[in-house]
């Protein structure tokens, strides 16, 4: 039976870091740990008091030994476990300082963009790759990885080659279209900044919101931004 409702999420945040190929580092759940064999972007829990790129900068020096530069949050998204629901809030660190390497325990290795969808990532780690795939922009309805349709001209949703984005206009159109098996949502409609957050909280995939320039879109948690109006 789901949890969801009775217990709080624990407000992880995670860094993508990229090398001088565009490989992104991925860490590997140490022996004894909750998920332990599972890869998934370095990172760790918001302390009191903290902001979310102070745990970013904190967790990072911790673990890899890196100093964070510049970093600007990616996508923001739910996901529950068994033991605990992961409120998990990804930032690419777009300039840090060090070579990463390990000093929690965990395995370290560099991977291919390409090679992310089948590279073993936790559950909830695993839209980040979407969202890595995928322009800061949406500017037209066809690109090299993806296409966008309406909500209402698919049912059920059709998948072809390449990434599924689906125009919506509300969060419950966006939750239906994630259930449908959408890769990432377009809001075709400008939303308050709370209901930003909340559709892409509960849609669990890569939200690009209408109607606000990209950084306040990535602080509400959106992975971007679209020119495409309804």
């Amino acid at each position: 039976m789901s949890t969801a409702g009775k217990r709080a999420p624990v407000h992880v945040v995670a860094g993508v870091l990229s090398d001088d190929r565009r490989r992104v580092l991925l860490a590997q759940r140490p022996a004894g740990r909750q998920l332990a064999g599972g890869w998934e972007f370095p990172g760790g829990k918001c302390e009191p008091g903290e902001s979310r790129l102070e745990t970013l900068a904190r967790e990072l020096s911790e673990e890899l030994g890196v100093l964070v530069r510049a970093a600007h949050p990616l996508m923001r998204l739910t996901h529950e476990y068994p033991e605990r629901d992961i409120d998990l809030d990804v930032w690419a660190v777009t300039d840090y300082q060090g070579e990463p390497r390990s000093l929690d325990g965990q395995n370290l290795r560099w991977c291919e963009r390409s090679a992310l969808a089948s590279a073993g990532l936790l559950p909830a780690d695993r839209p980040v790759v979407t969202a890595l795939l995928l322009p800061e922009k949406i500017i037209a309805t066809t690109g090299p990885r993806y296409r966008i349709v309406a909500l209402d001209a698919v049912q059920p949703l059709r998948k072809e080659e390449g990434l599924l984005g689906v125009m919506c206009d509300d969060g419950a159109g966006a939750e239906r279209a994630a259930v449908a098996g959408a890769d990432f949502i377009v809001l075709r409609r400008p939303l308050a900044t709370a209901q930003i957050t909340a559709v892409c909280a509960r849609s669990n995939v890569p939200v690009y919101a209408y109607g606000t320039v990209l950084a306040e879109a990535w602080m509400v948690g959106a992975s971007g931004v679209s020119e495409l109006a309804g």
